[in-house]
């Protein structure tokens, strides 16, 4: 095969999708021409329009919709999900039939992600997909859109042939990553590499910047990255030091995984206008409600990407009701989208401050896992807090913040996420803001940066793990009458841990059971960054997290149990592999993360 002839970045966002790509072959200290991929998509029926942006949203039309060929594509007369902007207005009219927030789904442990459960309560005659298989069919029709633009006529500039680098959020864990692999090689993109999206947009405003990118930082800075995007909140630390008189980036703290963001922000703006309707004596369904969430993300993007737009219509679809008779319209302003965001979702609050922790209902309806306190702020102050644990926050404060996500776009959010950093500092100093360029286009250009930057061309940030992981390990102790043998957790991965390196427990061994049913149980931690391979901890209190429990039996003869070493590689491309290797024979045994998923 030949050799590749692009490195393409893609951003797999939760909201919107974009692809970046540069020449692969360029010289030691040429700085890469890095340009957005305009994605053809339908955007009406019998339309189709290319732009730089692929909202993250699938459609499954009726048959009768599709009979006439409205939803033909250059590439394919027989796709029966339709992706992108047309999928998003859809989602206003007919929500049962509209997939979002997919990569959301690809982290929530509460359903089997390789089942087919979205869309999410839509009735009976509507065929499921997967949350793997809904990514996976965004991921295809990048691939499909990209080699139809751009490989028509030389399969070797085919999207599957190049070098290519797929974001996820940082607090991903190794489920969630593997599931994402997965989902590409359902695509046909079995040669990909994972970044992380925090580091990607560091590594856009260092391509943009140049050179300069040293005159706006110093060593010993400590810069926060908070990403704000429409599903998730995700805050990762790089430290600037030194190293042989170079200034040198490294990652060193990654927050957990925060179902909080755009989506939520879109659910509030639905019921500030669904509170005013019903004053005025309008009721609306919960049918109406999901529409109407659709049509606030749209006057919320809309205002939020033209400062000229003061306000925007929203429209509501009558149900043929004594409820509402006809469409109905209102409008969003940004006074509206500002009074109802900045104190709910960003209010001032003192660094020791937690998320509010609200009781539980004892039954809960099942999906998306949302964080229980909406308040951005106070998951940051959590997040510092907990890089010092038992000290003085401000040993963890930061110096500078670099802003990404579409939510940021707001002059007002950033004003006061700097105005809440600042109140935090021993003498009240504002926070340096480092400037980036686009907060829609940066994390795919970041992340095709980052394929010179592997090179060798480029500045690297060293990162690694992004947690510390643990495999369960039942105590061996004498049987207690009404009480499980309590379960260890033993580090087989260390935080920071790089990728393309292996690190053995070979001083140790322990016992595997194959040949019948078994469970493990896995475990990370974004705090106890400093356990080594080998640790074993046997009070963690909060401090680790359950990821995922698996159930299978490995191959061997019924119920033998067998010595064996434990081998850990962070792969190349971001994922986590753990083996057991027998003492006796060295026999291999892969666990891996997504065998059965405990639900």
């Amino acid at each position: 095969m030949s050799e590749p002839v692009y490195i393409i970045g893609i951003d797999l966002g939760t909201t919107n999708s974009i692809v970046a790509y540069t020449d692969a072959a360029i010289e030691k200290g040429e700085a890469p021409d890095i340009r957005v991929f305009d994605i053809p998509q339908i955007v009406s029926p019998h339309t189709i329009e290319k732009r730089n942006i692929l909202p993250s949203f699938l459609y499954l039309p009726g048959a009768s919709e599709a009979a006439d060929g409205a939803f033909d594509l250059p590439w394919s007369t027989k796709d029966l999900i339709i992706v992108g902007e047309y999928a998003r207005s859809r989602g206003a009219e007919v929500p049962q039939r509209v997939i979002a927030s997919a990569k959301s789904w690809l982290c929530n442990t509460s359903v089997d992600r390789n089942k087919p459960i979205l869309p999410w309560e839509a009735p009976q005659d509507i065929k499921k997909i997967s949350p793997v298989e809904a990514t996976a069919a965004i991921l295809s029709f990048i691939r499909n859109a990209w080699n139809h633009e751009m490989a028509a006529d030389d399969s070797s500039l085919a999207m599957e042939n190049q070098i290519t680098y797929l974001t996820v959020p940082a607090s991903f864990d190794a489920v969630a990553r593997e599931l994402t692999v997965q989902a590409a090689d359902l695509a046909g993109l079995s040669n990909i590499t994972l970044l992380e999206e925090p580091q990607a947009a560091f590594y856009s405003w260092i391509e943009v910047s140049g050179d300069s990118w040293r005159d706006a930082v110093e060593k010993d800075d400590l810069v926060i990255i908070c990403d704000v995007g429409g599903g998730t909140t995700d805050f990762s630390l790089i430290r600037v030091s030194e190293d042989g008189g170079e200034l040198a980036l490294e990652r060193t703290a990654v927050g957990d995984h925060l179902l909080v963001g755009g989506d939520n922000m879109d659910l509030a703006l639905a019921y500030f206008i669904n509170n005013k309707m019903s004053q005025a004596g309008t009721r609306l369904d919960t049918w109406q409600i999901r529409g109407l969430v659709h049509g606030c993300r749209n006057a919320k993007e809309r205002i939020y990407s033209n400062p000229d737009v003061k306000s925007h219509p929203v429209t509501i679809l009558g149900r043929g009701s004594s409820l509402i008779g006809g469409t109905m319209k209102t409008e969003l302003t940004g006074e509206n989208i500002e009074s109802v965001l900045l104190d709910g979702f960003f209010p001032k609050c003192a660094p020791t401050e937690k998320p509010l922790a609200r009781q539980r209902a004892g039954l809960q309806e099942a999906g998306l896992v949302y964080a229980s306190d909406p308040a951005v702020t106070r998951h940051m102050a959590a997040f510092l807090n907990r890089q010092t644990p038992g000290e003085d926050s401000s040993g963890a404060m930061p110096t500078a913040v670099l802003f990404n996500g579409g939510v940021m776009k707001a002059k007002t959010i950033r004003a006061r996420i700097k105005e809440v950093l600042a109140s935090w500092t021993a003498n009240g100093s504002a926070i340096r803001e480092i400037n980036t360029e686009n907060y829609d286009l940066a994390v795919a250009r970041g992340a095709a940066y980052y394929g010179h930057a592997r090179r060798g061309y480029g500045i690297r940030i060293r990162g690694g793990l992004n947690k510390s992981y643990y495999i369960g390990i039942a105590a061996a102790m004498p049987a207690v009458p009404g009480m499980p043998a309590p379960v260890k957790a033993l580090c087989v991965a260390p935080f920071g841990m790089e990728e393309g390196t292996d690190t053995n427990l070979t001083a140790r061994e322990f016992v595997l059971v194959v040949g019948e049913p078994v469970r493990f149980e896995f475990f990370g931690s974004t705090i106890r960054k400093d356990d080594p391979i080998g640790t074993v901890i046997e009070d963690w209190h909060e401090e680790i997290e359950e990821i995922t429990t698996l159930e299978t039996t490995l191959d061997g003869p019924p119920g033998t149990s067998v010595p064996v070493t434990i081998e850990v590689r962070a792969t190349e491309i971001g994922t986590l592999e753990i083996w057991c290797v027998s003492v006796e024979d060295g026999t291999r045994w892969r666990l891996e993360f997504n065998v059965r998923e405990q639900v």
